[in-house]
């Protein structure tokens, strides 16, 4: 559902507290789950240039805005989980952010999105 509602953000240009408001109320999410989903989608908005940064940094070759919108806001979200969610392992931001890739993305965005994210885990977080 964040990454769902980041891509709606991102794609759109849709204000972020109408498309938040919005995609939660098609869901039947327990409290904590929508808790979660309002915390990450409002973090990866207000760090959205540190996020952007990162990405530029360790994609090679690549930047930010050249990426595709599925794995821009994928990967987003997964590096603000690793960075600024110390309660989500980041383990599981990697996994779950590869499985996102695998069912939204194209044939190569599983590897791309897990290299990456290798990427800065191994460094440690920001650059």
């Amino acid at each position: 559902m964040a990454f769902q509602t980041l891509f709606q953000i991102d794609l759109g240009k849709n204000d972020l507290e109408a498309a938040l408001e919005y995609r939660l109320s098609e869901t039947t999410l327990s409290q904590q789950d929508m808790d979660y989903v309002r915390r990450a989608v409002r973090g990866v908005n207000q760090q959205l240039p540190a996020l952007d940064r990162q990405i530029n940094a360790v994609a090679e070759g690549w930047e930010v805005h050249r990426l595709g919108s599925i794995d821009r806001s994928i990967l987003r979200l997964a590096i603000y989980e690793i960075v600024f969610m110390d309660d989500i392992p980041v383990g599981v931001a990697v996994n779950e952010a590869v499985e996102l890739a695998k069912e939204f993305g194209d044939d190569n965005s599983p590897r791309f999105i897990n290299g990456l994210l290798g990427t800065v885990v191994r460094d440690g977080g920001f650059q």
